[in-house]
């Protein structure tokens, strides 16, 4: 998932470089929107990624336990 998050921030690169490039207002203003969805989308790969190694941590830690009993 990380390598999917990384490539959402490299789209959102490109996307905010064609912005700084465009010269029609239309164009720059869907280069910026693309650019914010590309980010929201890496932020949102990214709280996956933490949440799933919150989960299993937390699967590790209650099979410890009950190994232990």
């Amino acid at each position: 998932m990380a390598d999917t998050a990384e490539a959402y921030r490299a789209r959102a690169a490109v996307e905010r470089a064609n912005a700084d490039a465009a010269t029609l207002d239309n164009v720059r203003d869907r280069c910026r929107r693309a650019e914010l969805a590309w980010t929201e989308m890496a932020e949102r790969a990214e709280r996956t990624t933490e949440q799933r190694l919150i989960r299993e941590a937390a699967t590790v830690r209650r099979a410890e336990t009950l190994a232990q009993d």
